[in-house]
């Protein structure tokens, strides 16, 4: 199946290099560009892409705003494709706020063209772009930014079973399915099992949002290992 993609930023030059990189592999499909947010949602609308590349800073209307447009969308709009943050630095406090928007994560300007090319196929599969090591460095820099845990995540947590916690608890540590299923003694399918539980549980959409649940919570905290 073709990977419908649209790239939204405010340089005309990313936007064509990107688009001749990711248009010359046979299975994903370049379907709209757009130099602002405001036009970037609306692309979107009319395009209904499954991942829009989205660069964080942008006149009119930044990438942030577009995410939460995008990811939350108004009554009758049924489409939400998965949002795929760009971003020049490696630690940004708006590509903290994509993620609890719901962004499927980040992904570097400068990445070398085949992290660019994974990146769009691994979201499009439905998995966040975070590597365990970048997920524990971003979302604890930020977590130490935060206020005390919230309410709200607190008493959903409650519902998780003790394994389920448990696995969450890991994931918001940095760990892989492989390191988690290693350190429980688990397969790596039941992981798997778990996290979809979890995901089904919190009402949340991928790996990402499940590390900022975790913080938010309480369950840990910054500078836990």
């Amino acid at each position: 199946m073709t990977i419908r993609v649209i790239i939204v930023d405010d340089q005309a030059m990313v936007r064509a290099g990107f688009a001749a990189l990711l248009s010359a592999q046979s299975d994903i499909d370049v379907v709209g560009e757009a130099p602002d947010g405001k036009q970037g949602v609306q692309v979107s609308r009319s395009t209904h892409p499954d991942v829009v590349l989205m660069d964080v800073r942008m006149p009119e209307m930044d990438g942030l705003e577009a995410a939460r447009q995008l990811l939350d969308p108004p009554a009758g709009v049924v489409h939400r494709p998965k949002v795929l943050m760009l971003t020049t630095f490696d630690v940004d406090d708006y590509v903290y706020e994509a993620l609890r928007a719901g962004a499927s994560g980040f992904l570097l300007k400068d990445a070398p063209p085949a992290d660019l090319i994974s990146a769009v196929r691994v979201v499009a599969a439905g998995e966040a772009l975070l590597a365990p090591s970048v997920t524990r460095r971003l979302i604890a820099d930020f977590a130490q930014q935060r206020p005390a845990p919230r309410t709200g995540p607190r008493l959903r947590l409650a519902g998780l079973t003790p394994r389920e916690t448990e696995v969450l608890e890991l994931i918001a540590r940095g760990l892989s399915n492989a390191e988690i299923a290693q350190t429980l003694v688990l397969a790596e399918q039941t992981v798997k099992t778990h996290i979809g539980r979890v995901l089904s549980k919190l009402a949340l959409r991928d790996r990402a949002q499940l590390v900022i649940f975790a913080y938010e919570s309480g369950l840990v905290a910054p500078g836990d290992r």
